[in-house]
């Protein structure tokens, strides 16, 4: 599997590949780029990773994932490079015997790779301005660089 791309993501021909027979649910969930932020209009944005150490962290988390919730299928994707509004950034798709498990380390593996792998991003806006940071903007939301939307009441 291919953990880091330029090309854009193949939902559907991924997903088509990511059925089990002992599976009863599959979920995908796509992360897309948004024509808003911090109350301004996004135009695209660009994405870099270290591809090598980025790979090898995301096979890891995926690991700990079959590991952690007995996953029949565990695969992801991110893009790097422009990524134009309504385009999927990102994608995980678990297969597990029951909902629960599959929801559950979904939400586990994109996390982690949200705020542990090595993907940083240039957001440019309309207005032609653009801000840098980390694949994880959650210190936006939580007002503390230390504490994710996931880790709060509200996450």
């Amino acid at each position: 599997m291919i953990y880091i791309t330029e090309k854009p993501l193949d939902l559907p021909g991924i997903l088509a590949e990511s059925h089990h027979p002992a599976a009863g649910a599959v979920v995908l969930f796509s992360g897309e780029v948004r024509d808003n932020n911090v109350g301004k209009k996004v135009d695209y944005i660009e994405y870099e990773s270290y591809v090598p150490m980025a790979s090898k962290m995301i096979d890891q988390i995926l690991n700990d994932a079959r590991e952690r919730w007995n996953l029949h299928i565990a695969v992801a994707q991110h893009r790097i490079g422009k990524v134009k509004v309504s385009e999927s950034a990102v994608l995980v798709i678990t297969a597990s015997a029951h909902r629960s498990e599959a929801y559950a380390s979904n939400r586990y593996i994109i996390d982690r790779i949200k705020h542990e792998v090595p993907i940083w991003k240039c957001e440019y806006f309309e207005d032609g301005t653009g801000v840098w940071g980390g694949n994880c903007n959650c210190h936006t939301e939580t007002g503390d660089l230390n504490k994710h939307i996931y880790e709060s009441e509200n996450g």
